[in-house]
């Protein structure tokens, strides 16, 4: 376990230490100009990106007869005052809910809730070649009502859930959307489906993200940088797909994670990872979302006009972060880096910079760190 805090101001120290400590999600608004880089600032990740701690605190802690691993998500409870995490997959543990406090040392705060089919028994990682309830949990969010809606990239589906965590309903997903040979409509490559998933701060957006493309929006040149993302909006109470959006990765790159900020703008987590140089994260910001064309219609966005994906903007290259003195259990380009896989915006910072926390999945390995790695961000 290791907490460490480098900072390069007094002023954001005070402000991004009070914030992930008593975090507060009140509904954001556009952020204020880019935080310009200065070589004298060690905490410089770019002009817009500051690192202000990371935590190995919550790192294969055993906490009420359970092990803390497998975080692939992160999002505020607001009616427990914590943090949660979803367990992705491993193997017949159940599909846990974990709750904790304080992002700069995290310390769980409840026995983790078990989400549960409509029978009444855990969901598990299974075998989806034997049980096609078998679960993958990436995304995670808390509505207004307090349940939680989770995505699975297993099928792929996107569940919602009730405080006793049981589940209460699902939201519909195209046809396309499942693994190629799970169905016969099925484009999308396994492991890489819904991994991202974020509510917005009025609570009535939904916005789940593809991890890769789908095989028939691969242009014909074998460009595979389109992306769907999925928006789910609510009216009376009922939750509906209002529309696909594209986004563009960089070449190589897949999405993890999205996180809002605002009720029409996104945090976007582009990654990749080789065992010679180990993981690159890569933040973009993205707005206007209320406005993204609707590429539901379109058949391939490989070979689709470039001006219907969304424009994105970007925020920083972790690995040129300072490594804050983080270890690294493999090969690291920054050893501050991990498998982030889960991000949430943790609310604004004065000045009008925003808090941005990153989970890492340590794929209950030896090998890798659950790490947390708190950030002030600036946004468009």
């Amino acid at each position: 376990m290791r907490t460490t805090f480098v900072f390069g101001g007094a002023a954001l120290a005070a402000s991004a230490a009070l914030l992930i400590a008593q975090p507060a999600l009140a509904t954001p608004s556009h952020g204020g100009p880019a935080h310009p880089a200065h070589a004298s600032d060690p905490l410089a990740c770019s002009a817009s990106v500051d690192a202000v701690s990371y935590s190995d605190a919550l790192d294969k802690k055993e906490a009420f007869g359970a092990e803390v691993s497998g975080l692939s998500s992160i999002a505020w409870d607001a009616r427990q005052h914590a943090w949660v995490s979803a367990l992705d997959n491993n193997g017949a543990t159940p599909e846990y809910v974990w709750s904790y406090r304080d992002l700069a040392d995290p310390k769980v705060t409840h026995a983790p809730l078990v989400l549960k089919k409509a029978d009444g028994t855990p969901y598990d990682g299974g075998n989806i070649a034997t049980d096609p309830n078998a679960a993958d949990n990436e995304g995670l969010g808390v509505l207004k009502d307090g349940s939680y809606v989770v995505s699975s990239e297993t099928e792929p589906s996107i569940r919602i859930f009730g405080r006793d965590g049981a589940q209460k309903a699902s939201l519909p997903v195209p046809a396309r959307f499942a693994v190629t040979g799970s169905t016969p409509a099925g484009e999308a490559t396994a492991n890489a489906t819904l991994e991202g998933l974020t509510v917005t701060p009025d609570g009535r957006t939904i916005v789940a993200a593809m991890e890769g493309a789908l095989a028939g929006d691969v242009s014909s040149t074998g460009d595979a940088t389109a992306h769907r993302l999925l928006v789910y909006t609510q009216a009376r109470r009922h939750w509906t797909l209002s529309k696909q959006i594209e986004y563009k990765t960089d070449a190589g790159m897949r999405i993890p994670e999205v996180a809002a900020y605002s009720n029409d703008g996104l945090v976007v987590e582009e990654a990749s990872w080789s065992a010679s140089v180990g993981n690159a994260v890569n933040l973009f910001a993205v707005t206007g979302l209320s406005h993204a064309a609707d590429v539901s219609r379109v058949a391939n966005l490989g070979d689709a006009s470039p001006r219907l994906a969304v424009k994105k903007t970007l925020l920083a290259d972790l690995v040129s972060c300072p490594t804050l003195g983080a270890p690294a259990l493999e090969t690291q380009a920054n050893p501050l880096l991990d498998n982030f896989e889960g991000m949430a915006v943790t609310g604004r910072l004065p000045g009008g910079r925003y808090g941005v926390t990153l989970v890492s999945d340590d794929n209950n390995s030896a090998e890798q760190h659950t790490r947390l790695l708190n950030l002030a961000v600036a946004l468009p």
